[in-house]
């Protein structure tokens, strides 16, 4: 399922695929500092519409009994979550209408999660 991200999304999500660390934090790592700091967990990412071609997700946080849900960019969700470990979850509608054959992406530019 190919999202569109911005550079900066895409050397982000990159560094932690590859397990790599920057010299210096980026955003997704100061809020997942943050985050940690505060005590709160990365519960799950949910990428649930598309509207106008552009995807939406949430971002799913828990505070010891509080579970509080956030409208996000998918990039910034997947970012959050391989950081955290936390399950990325798509709607199965999305899945079906949007998911495409890897042969298709052969020669683009993109970055393979898988």
């Amino acid at each position: 399922m190919p999202i569109h991200i911005g550079q900066a999304e895409a050397v982000s999500i990159d560094t932690v695929i590859r397990n790599e660390t920057l010299p210096r934090p980026i955003t997704h790592d100061l809020l997942v500092s943050i985050l940690e700091r505060m005590e709160v967990e990365v519960a799950s990412v949910f990428i649930d519409d598309k509207i106008d071609n552009v995807y939406y997700a949430r971002l799913v946080l828990n505070d010891g009994e509080k579970r509080m849900e956030f409208d996000a960019r998918p990039s910034d969700c997947i970012a959050i979550a391989l950081r955290k470990k936390a399950p990325i979850m798509i709607s199965e509608e999305l899945i079906i209408s949007d998911s495409v054959s890897k042969d298709l992406l052969k020669g683009a530019r993109s970055l393979s999660l898988y």
